[in-house]
C-alpha cells in the first residue's frame, strides 16, 4: 500500500496536480490496516484528482473494493474516473451511491459494463440514470453484453417506464446477474409488465426489490412468482450438478478400481504365460537332441503354446480395445504394451521357425528320446490340469466381484430412486402450493366479477331511471302540447264562430237591406207618380245605402285586420313549439348519450372481464408449462439415471470381470 501512496504521488507529480490530502490519508489508512477496500465515501474529488486516480486504476491499484459514494462527481470526473476502470482486473465492488449521475454517466457506465471483466456488484443508488432514455439505453445495452456482473443496485435512479423496458431488454440478454433492487423508482404498470416478460426469459435473477414504484398488487406477485421459480430452477439446477458430481466420483471410483484390477490381472497373466513360455524353450533347447517322436510331441506342444499365445494376445487386444474407451491414456499405454507383445510373439514366431527348421536337421538323433518325451507330457498334462484348477479358481473369484458390484449397481439404483422420490413429492408440493395460489387468485377475480355485476347492476338502475325520467318529461311535453293544441283549436274555433257569427249578421242586415231596397223600389214604382214628392227620401236612402257600403268596407278591413293578427298568434305559438321541439331535441341528446356511456361502461365491463379471463388463461397457461417443465425435468432426471444405469451396465459387461465371467455362463 505504501508503493500505491508513492504511485499516486508520482502521478500527481508528473501531471502537475495537487494531491489531496484526504486522498493520501485514506491511502495510508488502507496501508495502516493492509487493507483491500478503497473508502473514499464523503471526499469532494475534483477533475483533476479523477484523472489521478483513473491512471492509478489502470495501472497499479489491487483494491477489490472501491467506494466513491457522496462524492459530488461532475460530469466530467465521473466520466475519465470510469473511464480508468475499463481495464481494471482487481476491482470487484464499485459504490457510486448519491453522486447525481447523468446522461454522460450513463454512458460511461454502460461502456464500463461492455468491457470490464471483473466488476461483480455495482452500487448506483441516489443518481439520475433514468431521466435520460437514450443515455439509459446505452446503460443497458452495457448490461445486457455483460457477462460477469452479479449484484446492480438502482434504487432512486428515476426510471420510468420507459427505462423499465430498456432493461427488460437487457435482462432477456443477460445470463450472470442475480440480484436486482430497483426501490423508489417510477417504473409503473406498463414498467413491471415489461419486467414480467423479461422474467419468462431469464432464468438467472433469484432476487427483485420492487417497493415504491407504483405497481399493481397483480404485476407484483407476478413478478414474485417469476422471481421465486427462477430461485427454484436455481436450486434444482444445484442439486442435479451435485447429484451428478457425486455419482461421477463414483463412477470414477469404480473405474479407476476396475483399471487396477484389470492391469494387475493383464501384469500377473503376462508374467504367467512369459514364465511358461521361457520354461518350454529352455525345455525345448535343452532337449535338442531327443528322438523324432519326442521332437513331434514338442512341436505339437509348442503348437499348442503358440495358439494359447495367440489367443491370450486376441483376449488382450479386445480387453485394451474396451478399456481404451474408457480411458484414452490407459488405451494407448496398453496399446504399446500390445504392439511391443506382438513385435515379441513375432520374434518368438520366427526363433521357433529357426529352431523347427534345427530341429528337422536333427530328426535322426532325437529319436532315442521319444520315452522320456512321453513321460514329460505327463507331467505337463498334470501341470495343464493344475492350470485349469487355477482358472476356475478364478473365474469364481471374478464371479464373486461381480455379484459384490451388482450388489453396489442395486444401492446406488434404491439412492436414485429414493431421490427422483424426494424430487417427485418437492414438485408435488410446489404444484400444490401453484394450484392454491391459483385458486385464491380465481376467488379474487370471481369477488371483483361480482362487484363489477353490481356496479354494472347499479348503473343499469341508474340508466333505467334516467329513461323512465326522460320518459316522463316526455309525455308531460306531449301531454303540454296537446294541451297547447286543444286550446289553440279552441281559440281557432270559437275566433272563427265569433267571425261566422259577424258575416251572418252582416249577410242577414244586407239581406234585410236589400228587401228593404226591393221595398222601396216597389213603392218608387207604385209611386211614380209621387216621385216628385218622395225623391228627396230616395236621395236619402241612397246616402243610407252608401253609408252601409262604407261600414261593409271598414268591417271587412276589421275582418282582414283580425286574420293578420290570429295569424301572428298562430306564428308566435309555432315559434313555441318549434322550441318546445328542440328542447325535447335536447333531451333525446342526452338520452343518446346516457345510452353511450351506458355502452361505454358495458364495453369497458366487457373489456376488464376479457382482461380478467385472459390473465386466468394465462395463470393457467404457465401452470401447464410449469407443469410441463416438471414434467420434462422428471423426465431428464429419469433418463440420467437409465444412462447411468446403461453405463454402470455397460461398464461392468466391457470390464474384464464380465469377459471372464462370460464363458462361465
Amino acid at each position: 500500500m505504501e508503493d500505491l501512496r508513492r504511485a499516486y504521488l508520482r502521478l500527481c507529480k508528473e501531471a502537475g496536480v495537487e494531491p489531496q490530502e484526504s486522498v493520501v490519508a485514506q491511502l495510508q489508512e488502507a496501508r495502516g490496516g493492509q487493507s483491500s477496500r478503497l473508502d473514499l465515501s464523503g471526499q469532494s474529488l475534483s477533475a483533476d484528482t479523477c484523472s489521478v486516480l483513473a491512471r492509478l486504476f489502470h495501472k497499479d491499484a489491487v483494491f477489490t473494493e472501491v467506494s466513491l459514494s457522496d462524492c459530488m462527481l461532475s460530469e466530467e470526473g465521473a466520466k475519465i474516473l470510469l473511464t480508468g476502470l475499463f481495464g481494471n482486473t482487481n476491482v470487484k465492488v464499485l459504490d457510486l451511491k448519491g453522486n447525481n449521475l447523468r446522461s454522460a454517466g450513463a454512458e460511461v457506465l454502460g461502456k464500463l459494463l461492455a468491457r470490464n471483466k471483473t466488476l461483480r456488484r455495482l452500487v448506483l443508488e441516489w443518481n439520475a440514470l433514468g431521466m435520460w432514455d437514450e443515455a439509459f439505453s446505452l446503460f443497458c445495452e452495457g448490461l445486457a453484453s455483460n457477462s460477469i456482473l452479479t449484484q446492480l443496485d438502482l434504487r432512486n435512479n428515476q426510471i420510468n417506464h420507459h427505462g423499465a423496458s430498456e432493461l427488460a431488454l437487457a435482462l432477456k440478454r443477460n445470463s450472470t446477474l442475480q440480484v436486482l433492487d430497483l426501490r423508489w423508482n417510477n417504473i409503473g404498470l406498463l414498467g413491471g409488465r415489461s419486467l414480467v416478460e423479461a422474467l419468462q426469459h431469464n432464468k438467472t435473477l433469484v432476487q427483485l426489490e420492487m417497493a415504491g414504484n407504483n405497481i399493481p398488487s397483480d404485476t407484483l406477485k407476478a413478478l414474485e412468482q417469476a422471481i421465486e421459480r427462477n430461485s427454484d430452477r436455481q436450486s434444482t439446477l444445484r442439486e442435479s450438478r451435485s447429484r451428478t458430481q457425486v455419482l461421477s466420483k463414483e463412477i470414477q471410483i469404480l473405474k479407476e478400481e476396475k483399471g487396477r484390477q484389470v492391469t494387475q490381472k493383464l501384469q500377473n497373466e503376462i508374467i504367467q504365460s512369459t514364465s511358461i513360455q521361457v520354461s518350454q524353450l529352455q525345455e525345448a533347447l535343452n532337449e535338442r537332441k531327443s528322438a523324432v517322436n519326442s521332437l513331434t510331441a514338442k512341436l505339437q506342444m509348442a503348437e499348442a503354446a503358440l495358439a494359447l499365445s495367440e489367443q491370450k494376445n486376441h483376449n488382450l487386444g479386445e480387453l485394451l480395445a474396451r478399456v481404451k474407451t474408457e480411458k484414452d491414456e490407459q488405451r494407448e499405454r496398453q496399446s504399446r504394451e500390445r504392439k511391443k507383445e506382438q513385435e515379441e510373439s513375432v520374434l518368438r514366431e520366427g526363433k521357433l521357425l529357426r529352431e523347427i527348421q534345427n530341429m528337422t536337421e536333427t530328426n535322426v538323433q532325437l529319436r532315442n528320446k521319444v520315452e522320456e518325451m512321453e513321460r514329460r507330457c505327463k507331467s505337463q498334462q498334470q501341470q495343464i490340469f493344475d492350470l485349469k484348477q487355477e482358472l476356475t479358481n478364478s473365474t469364481a473369484e471374478l464371479k464373486l466381484r461381480l455379484a459384490q458390484a451388482e450388489d453396489r449397481l442395486e444401492t446406488e439404483k434404491r439412492r436414485s430412486k429414493q431421490a427422483l422420490e424426494d424430487m417427485d413429492s418437492l414438485r408435488q408440493k410446489e404444484v400444490d402450493h401453484v394450484n392454491r395460489h391459483l385458486e385464491e387468485s380465481e376467488r379474487a377475480l370471481q369477488e371483483r366479477i361480482f362487484k363489477l355485476e353490481g356496479q354494472r347492476i347499479q348503473l343499469e338502475e341508474e340508466v333505467s331511471k334516467a329513461k323512465a325520467a326522460c320518459v316522463t318529461e316526455r309525455s308531460q311535453a306531449e301531454e303540454e302540447l296537446g294541451k297547447v293544441r286543444v286550446q289553440i283549436r279552441q281559440e281557432q274555433q270559437e275566433h272563427v264562430a265569433s267571425l261566422e257569427e259577424k258575416l251572418r249578421s252582416v249577410r242577414q242586415s244586407r239581406q234585410e237591406v236589400q228587401s228593404h231596397c226591393s221595398q222601396q223600389k216597389q213603392t218608387i214604382a207604385d209611386l211614380q207618380a209621387k216621385n216628385s214628392q218622395q225623391s228627396i227620401e230616395i236621395d236619402g236612402f241612397r246616402r243610407r245605402i252608401e253609408e252601409l257600403q262604407q261600414e261593409l268596407s271598414g268591417k271587412d278591413q276589421e275582418k282582414v285586420a283580425e286574420v293578420s293578427r290570429v295569424r301572428v298568434e298562430l306564428q308566435e305559438q309555432i315559434g313555441h313549439l318549434q322550441a318546445e321541439r328542440t328542447a325535447q331535441g335536447g333531451l333525446k341528446e342526452k338520452i343518446s348519450a346516457l345510452e353511450r356511456e351506458m355502452k361505454v361502461l358495458t364495453s369497458n365491463h366487457r373489456e376488464a372481464i376479457l382482461d380478467k379471463e385472459s390473465e386466468m388463461s394465462s395463470l393457467l397457461e404457465k401452470l401447464r408449462l410449469r407443469e410441463a417443465e416438471i414434467q420434462r425435468m422428471r423426465e431428464d432426471e429419469a433418463q440420467r439415471a437409465s444412462y447411468l444405469q446403461s453405463a454402470i451396465l455397460t461398464y461392468v459387461q466391457g470390464s474384464p470381470l464380465g469377459h471372464y465371467s462370460s464363458p462361465k455362463k
